[in-house]
């Protein structure tokens, strides 16, 4: 349930309530800020979360104002995903215990916990605790992104020696004895001018071929609309196409019991509550219906 602290209770449809019903019961609570503390009962988003965390304050260029991820970090990486794993883990403890128990998953509990290398980094003094200067969060010049000739984006990460030689031999640039030294911070600007006048001297299409197949870390950057075309994931069929629409296959794969997309999304939010209900057993789905308590589209003639 997703609802804030205190409203499944007040429904009568809380974890002691439930699990009275079915003690093996794994009740899973899904909240921005938790169960307890001083914010619990204030609304919330993904950016408020994270924010909060100190995960969205890593994120971005150094002089500049943080840059919201999506909504990947918190929502999904930091919410559902510890949800889906608390809930797992809880019924494979019903195996041993019987007994069911709550899992209370929270955004900011999650988040914080996305950062666990970080935050161990930091404690041991090889992280700044700032946007910029660290080697994963875009300053350095070899974990980053540069602009073509035509405007579109590489992606490069060639940051052990071994891929930075081949990065330097496709760029054309190894053995150059003016090139600034990748390994002085304090060179780190000159070294980003002269990668970014290199790679914006060709388009992206020509630097893919420069370093098709090596082991560069070079690659492109997709828009949402032109990812599913990509060589790499189609092949792998990472995105596929059901009902008409474009969309992310399921992951991740499993051998035995492989995932599919069985049927096609539904027109309209509401369109498949009858099938849905019905096909999970429950009767009286009509009443339901003319209560309000479900609500099923009804198509405009």
């Amino acid at each position: 349930e997703g609802f804030r602290p205190g409203v499944t209770e007040r429904l009568g449809v809380g974890p002691d309530e439930c699990s009275a019903v079915n003690p093996a019961l794994v009740y899973g609570r899904m909240t921005g800020w938790g169960q307890h503390g001083p914010m619990a009962q204030t609304a919330g988003h993904d950016l408020t979360f994270i924010a909060l965390t100190g995960a969205l304050g890593a994120i971005g260029e150094a002089g500049r104002p943080p840059q919201p991820p999506l909504n990947l970090v918190g929502d999904f990486g930091g919410g559902a995903m510890y949800l889906m794993a608390g809930v797992l883990a809880a019924l494979l403890e019903v195996r041993q215990s019987g007994r069911g128990q709550v899992v209370d998953a929270c955004v900011v509990d999650g988040t914080a916990h996305l950062t666990a290398m970080v935050a161990g980094e930091l404690a041991a003094g090889s992280w700044r605790d700032q946007r910029g200067g660290n080697l994963l969060d875009g300053s350095t010049p070899f974990y980053t992104t540069y602009v073509c000739a035509d405007a579109r984006e590489l992606a490069i990460a060639p940051m052990e020696p071994q891929f930075w030689a081949q990065f330097l031999a496709g760029l054309e640039l190894a053995g150059d004895p003016d090139l600034p030294d990748r390994a002085d911070p304090a060179q780190w600007d000159a070294l980003r001018r002269v990668l970014a006048a290199r790679i914006a001297s060709r388009t992206r299409a020509e630097w893919l071929d420069v370093f098709a197949g090596s082991d560069a870390c070079v690659v492109p950057v997709h828009s949402l609309g032109e990812a599913h075309h990509d060589p790499h994931l189609s092949a792998r069929g990472t995105f596929v196409e059901h009902g008409g629409i474009m969309q992310p296959a399921p992951a991740p794969r499993f051998s035995r019991t492989p995932g599919a997309l069985t049927s096609p999304p539904p027109a309209a939010a509401g369109a498949d509550s009858r099938t849905a209900l019905t096909a999970w057993g429950i009767e009286d789905v009509d009443d339901l219906i003319t209560a309000g308590a479900v609500h099923q589209h009804q198509p405009q003639p």
